[in-house]
């Protein structure tokens, strides 16, 4: 299956109507493919051609984007980078990408020893002679997506041009988007969420973007009454800030159609304030790079349950599995396995990874939910948090659910200790609301009156905040070390 090249398509069209936008630049559609067409003429000088990788370490910016259509445009993969990393955090994917060419900041940036090409030095103008645009099949390669690392070195997911479209498809689809729409996009866009959701995804159905170059919560509130975005996607910590800042405040916020919710688990409370806060509904959902980004997510006009991240999006299937891969039982717990047109090609040099994750076309999530009579799907932890206790498995979500519903609490997260008779404890780290008074002996005697003896916290620790991975999740490694530093 051929896939058209996707500026081109947008140029015929919608034209002048406006595309892409950040602080600096502003695009039509059309004005959008001439920029990718120059940019790729450029890369084409470099050498690049099909079946090559360009790396992208750029802050959320016009340029990121056009740097990733102009690889397209020339049959090339594109591996977007984190902004913040370190020379070695960033070589390590160059290199492992098999970058041939760095688009960065400019001199001094990271480049991993490849070559590279400065953000203000990207041309404008294609030249006498511009590059056809390739022919793209869908099992072409499209993004190598890192993962955050958090169990060692981060791997390159393989994400085809079909995994794209059936997921940017998909979601359109499911958020009922249609040029009409405009997105503020918040997140950055080296995770997988933002580059589906918050980019694929309006663009092909000819809607607006405007590019926020990192998240304020001091002014997101402001560019939403100027710029008046139908919608957004962000995870829960950015919910978190924004109903802190928010506190008080009465913004134009008449714009918005809904929002995403996704990337980290969420409490029900803190869903239901930003609900009743930007007086929209948020679509909770579940999903991993390794899937393209989503595989589930609540409806924005059909029945959403409180607690669940919704039903399989088109296209996919879930089923959860027991330890000898069987089905389990409607309501039985178990791990989450995906199907669909959106499983990644696997991972970059890593075949032994990728046998071990994909397992007769089904990814293996390491995720352990539920599945009820409708479909639902409820996350109920990562098998990986989850602490035994004298032999007994406690998962950290459903203590977190349990801090979460006492006011005052504005984010939580529950992790194992090591201990010598039980094996593992739980403890908690809780971060307050400003001018909110939550004391240890509070959090675990709210606990008490909920949970049964053993799912209690030993100890609680009252943070100013809790450590976060670049994508916005809650960083528990870090806070399993901290217990034993």
């Amino acid at each position: 299956m051929e896939f058209e090249y996707l500026p081109r398509a947008l140029a015929r069209r919608f034209g002048d109507a406006p595309g892409i936008r950040d602080d600096r630049t502003e695009l039509s559609h059309r004005d959008l493919s001439g920029r990718v067409t120059a940019i790729a003429a450029q890369l084409n000088e470099h050498g690049v051609t099909r079946g090559d990788v360009i790396a992208v370490m750029l802050p959320n910016r016009v340029e990121l984007v056009l740097t990733i259509f102009a690889a397209w445009h020339l049959g090339a993969a594109a591996t977007p980078i984190n902004p913040n990393f370190t020379n070695d955090e960033a070589g390590h994917q160059i290199r492992d990408a098999g970058a041939r060419l760095v688009v960065n900041s400019g001199p001094g940036a990271p480049d991993g020893g490849a070559p590279s090409i400065g953000v203000n030095d990207l041309w404008r103008s294609p030249g006498d002679t511009p590059p056809e645009a390739a022919t793209l099949s869908g099992d072409d390669l499209a993004l190598v997506i890192y993962t955050s690392g958090s169990t060692g070195r981060p791997k390159g997911v393989m994400l085809t041009h079909a995994n794209a479209d059936a997921m940017s498809r998909s979601m359109a689809e499911v958020m009922k988007m249609t040029a009409d729409d405009h997105c503020l996009l918040v997140l950055p866009l080296f995770h997988v969420n933002a580059l589906m959701v918050s980019l694929l995804a309006p663009l092909r159905v000819g809607a607006q973007l405007s590019i926020v170059d990192g998240f304020s919560a001091s002014t997101f509130f402001d560019k939403v009454e100027q710029l008046r975005p139908t919608y957004f996607s962000a995870v829960p910590t950015i919910y978190a800030l924004l109903l802190t800042t928010g506190a008080g405040r009465h913004p134009d916020l008449s714009s918005l159609r809904f929002a995403v919710c996704g990337a980290a688990p969420s409490t029900r409370e803190m869903l239901d304030a930003a609900e009743e806060f930007f007086g929209i509904p948020i679509l909770e959902g579940y999903g991993l790079t390794e899937v393209t980004c989503a595989s589930a997510v609540n409806p924005i006009d059909g029945p959403r349950k409180p607690g669940t991240v919704g039903p399989a999006l088109p296209g996919q299937r879930i089923r959860i599995v027991d330890e000898h891969l069987d089905n389990v039982p409607t309501g039985a717990a178990g791990e989450v396995f995906i199907t669909g047109p959106v499983v990644m090609a696997g991972y970059l040099n890593n075949p032994e990874a990728t046998r071990e994750t994909i397992v007769d076309g089904w990814v293996r999530t390491g995720d352990v939910g539920t599945l009820d009579e409708d479909g639902y799907l409820t996350i109920v932890d990562r098998i990986k948090d989850m602490i035994i206790r004298g032999g007994e498995n406690l998962y950290p979500k459903e203590i977190e659910n349990a801090i979460g519903s006492l006011p005052g609490v504005l984010e939580v997260a529950v992790v194992g200790r090591r201990d010598d008779v039980l094996g593992e404890v739980p403890v908690a780290f809780v971060v307050p609301y400003p001018e909110a008074e939550l004391t240890p002996d509070a959090v675990i005697a709210h606990c008490s009156e909920r949970l049964t003896r053993v799912k209690v916290p030993v100890a609680v620790q009252i943070v100013d905040a809790l450590p976060k991975n670049p994508v916005g999740k809650i960083d528990k490694p870090r806070l399993r070390t901290s217990l034993v530093a």
